[in-house]
C-alpha cells in the first residue's frame, strides 16, 4: 500500500487563473485579431498598435474578466474531470482508456462553458473595447460591472449569447488539454525513460495544447465574433454562413498567436495544478 496525493475539486480553477495572469496579453492580442473584419494587421502588428494607442497597461485590458472567466468556466471542467475520473478509477489499478476520458473531458468542457459564458462574454468586449470608437466604447469597470450591465441593459437572455458556440469549444478544447494530457503524461511515463517530473508535465502538456489549438480555433473565432456582435448575426449558423463568405482560412484567423496563448497557458496549467496536487493534494491509500 502506497500513499499518494489527488487533486482537490478547485484546484484546476486557480492553476488556471495563475496561467491566466501570465498569457493574458496573447489572449487579448488573439481576440483584436479574429474581430478585424478584414486581415489589416498580423500579431506584432497588433501589440505595437495596442501599445502605441493605449499604453502597455492597455495588454491587461479586461484580466478581472478572464479571471472570473477562469473560476467559473475552468473550475467547473476541472472539477468534473477530476472527480469523476478518479472515483471511477479509484477501483482499479488500470487508467481510465482514452474513449472515456474523451467523452468525461466534452462532458465537463461542455458544462463548463455553459457556466462561463457570461464571464466569457464581458471578456471579449472588454478586451475589444479599445479598438471602438469612443462613443461606441462599453467602458466596463470591471467584470462584475460588465455582468450587471449586460443584464440590466440587455436582459439575461444576452448573457448566454454564443453559449452554443462556448460550450461546444469549450468542449473540444477540454478534451485536447485535459484527456490528452492524461493520456500523454500516461504513455511518457510507461516508456520507463521518464518518472513523474515537471518536465514530462511540460512535454505531456505542450502535446495536449497543440491538440487543443488545433481543434477549437474554427469555434474559437466563432465565439469571438457572436460575442462581440451588437446585432449583426442572427445565430451561430447566420455567423457560420458569414465568416465562410471571407474564405476557408478565416476560420483559423489568429492561429499562431491562439497556439502562442493556448500552448503556453496549457503548460502553466497543467505545472501549476501539478504542484498544487503534489504539495496540497488531499492524501490517499492507493
Amino acid at each position: 500500500m502506497t500513499e499518494k496525493r489527488v487533486s482537490r475539486w478547485y484546484f484546476g480553477g486557480l492553476a488556471s487563473c495563475g496561467a491566466a495572469c501570465c498569457t493574458h496579453p496573447l489572449d487579448l492580442i488573439k481576440v483584436h485579431l479574429q474581430t478585424q473584419q478584414e486581415v489589416k494587421s498580423r500579431m506584432t502588428g497588433m501589440v505595437i498598435h495596442v501599445v502605441r494607442s493605449d499604453g502597455v497597461l492597455a495588454l491587461y485590458n479586461g484580466l478581472s474578466a478572464s479571471l472570473c472567466r477562469q473560476m467559473t468556466y475552468s473550475l467547473t471542467r476541472f472539477a468534473i474531470y477530476e472527480t469523476v475520473r478518479d472515483f471511477i478509477s479509484s477501483g482499479s489499478q488500470a487508467p481510465l482508456p482514452f474513449y472515456q476520458k474523451v467523452l468525461l473531458g466534452a462532458f465537463g468542457g461542455f458544462t463548463g462553458g455553459l457556466i462561463g459564458t457570461p464571464a466569457d462574454l464581458v471578456n471579449v468586449r472588454m478586451q475589444n473595447d479599445m479598438k471602438l470608437p469612443a462613443h461606441l466604447r462599453r467602458n466596463y469597470a470591471h467584470a462584475l460591472d460588465g455582468l450587471y450591465r449586460v443584464w440590466h441593459e440587455e436582459g439575461l437572455r444576452r448573457l448566454f449569447s454564443g453559449a452554443t458556440m462556448a460550450s461546444s469549444r469549450g468542449a473540444l478544447v477540454t478534451v485536447g488539454q485535459l484527456s490528452c494530457y492524461d493520456q500523454a503524461k500516461q504513455v511518457v511515463l510507461s516508456t520507463g525513460i521518464l518518472s513523474d517530473n515537471i518536465f514530462t508535465h511540460f512535454l505531456a502538456s505542450f502535446i495536449a495544447g497543440g491538440c487543443a489549438t488545433f481543434l477549437c480555433q474554427p469555434l474559437d473565432v466563432m465565439k469571438t465574433r457572436l460575442m462581440n456582435s451588437k446585432g449583426e448575426y442572427r445565430g451561430a449558423m447566420h455567423c457560420l454562413i458569414e465568416t465562410a463568405k471571407l474564405g476557408p482560412m478565416a476560420f483559423y484567423k489568429g492561429l499562431v498567436p491562439a497556439g502562442i496563448r493556448l500552448v503556453p497557458h496549457t503548460v502553466l496549467t497543467f505545472i501549476f495544478l501539478e504542484q498544487l496536487r503534489k504539495n496540497f493534494g488531499m492524501k490517499v491509500i492507493a
